[in-house]
């Protein structure tokens, strides 16, 4: 049975910096202290006008096929994991999908919220074990600061915008090692975006009138969550180190969901892995949703904290209310560099993919617009 492997990683996350006394400045009451504090995030980004979900996730993924020296073209399947898309439908990926050239590629969205990224390198891996794909992309990519209400400061101080994509290949040597999802959809109101869906207008009778109670907004029971996670991300590490036939000790890197650092650090300390083996960057992000392991990967890689052999514990929670840890086996080198033309290539692949979509539209336009003539012929 082959493995999979991550052989790719890349990141992107908005230039525009808010820091906590930009809350202030608004005039909620709050501080800068009472944020780090309680939540361990000093700042976040936030995405400018004019970008979409999607714009993240292709510049995360245009990184990690830059640092796998990947073609586009030789990807079987695109998974981005978000509960922020674009639309409705399509689904986000197959807009990454035209945009990265990836011609032979299935693409779909997956929605765990933030425990999507995991859920998504599950599936991902299982699509490789089962010999369906021999390379998979892997998106988390998140911006939620479209859905929080800038006057609540239990909610709009957490949360930051971002993507990051891994490039799963299937090898002979070990890679994901185990994996486990769960939910349990009885809390599903303690973390929810009501609106958006069909259940809103069933809510409203029969009216879709989403901004009547501020739905379009993220509500979160916070005390609840903080109880909840400590517990089922704690539960799952645990779960997968014993699947993975993996001890504590043995854990080499154990990178959490960059939720609150107060849930890192308990989580850390039920499954008994100490604080040197944690990798934390929440307070420079928040919670960038299903983005934040991605991108604290790539920055644990950038900080010399990944080498060929380590034994890496990926876990997360997030609405639903769903679950997921994962364990793999580093098996690339960190030091080997691409080719200098790869970012040449990839720069022309993009290119090319551009012009084939407007091609490809323009062909559809024309062939209504004869299609409609026919039938008005035939009239």
């Amino acid at each position: 049975m082959p493995h999979a492997q991550i052989v790719g990683w890349g990141m992107y996350v908005p230039s525009r910096v808010v820091a906590n006394d930009s809350f202030v400045k608004m005039g909620l009451d709050t501080s800068n202290e009472w944020i780090a504090s309680r939540t361990g995030i000093e700042e976040r980004r936030l995405v400018g006008k004019n970008e979409a979900t999607s714009d993240l996730a292709v510049k995360a993924s245009l990184q990690a096929l830059h640092t796998a020296g990947a073609h586009a073209g030789d990807i079987d399947l695109i998974i981005v994991a978000t509960c922020t898309p674009d639309h409705v439908m399509p689904s986000t990926a197959s807009l990454v999908q035209t945009r990265l050239g990836a011609t032979r590629a299935g693409a779909m969205d997956l929605n765990a919220a933030c425990s999507g990224f995991v859920y998504a390198l599950a599936t991902g891996a299982g699509q490789i074990e089962s010999g369906r794909a021999k390379q998979v992309l892997v998106v988390g990519a998140d911006e939620l600061s479209i859905h929080l209400d800038w006057k609540d400061r239990n909610t709009c101080v957490l949360f930051g915008d971002g993507a990051g994509a891994v490039l799963l290949r299937a090898s002979q040597e070990a890679g994901v090692l185990s994996s486990t999802m769960g939910s349990d959809g009885s809390g599903a109101d303690l973390l929810i975006i009501p609106a958006g869906g069909s259940r809103i207008r069933a809510n409203h009778n029969g009216k879709s009138n989403r901004n009547a109670n501020g739905d379009q907004y993220l509500k979160m029971n916070g005390p609840q969550i903080f109880r909840w996670a400590t517990q089922m991300m704690a539960k799952a590490s645990e779960d997968v180190m014993a699947a993975s036939g993996l001890k504590p000790e043995q854990v080499d890197l154990f990178i959490p969901h960059q939720a609150n650092l107060r849930i890192i650090e308990a989580t850390a300390r039920r499954v008994g892995i100490p604080s040197q083996k944690v990798f934390s960057n929440v307070g420079h992000y928040g919670n960038t949703s299903a983005a934040s392991i991605p991108i604290a990967l790539c920055e644990a890689i950038a900080a010399g904290r990944v080498k060929r052999g380590d034994n890496i514990l990926l876990s997360s929670f997030g609405a639903g209310l769903s679950w997921a840890a994962l364990a793999v086996r580093w098996g690339v080198s960190v030091q080997a560099r691409p080719t200098p033309w790869s970012p040449l290539r990839l720069q022309i692949e993009t290119r090319m993919a551009a012009v084939r979509s407007a091609l490809r539209k323009q062909n559809r336009r024309v062939r209504t617009s004869i299609d409609s003539t026919l039938h008005r012929d035939q009239d």
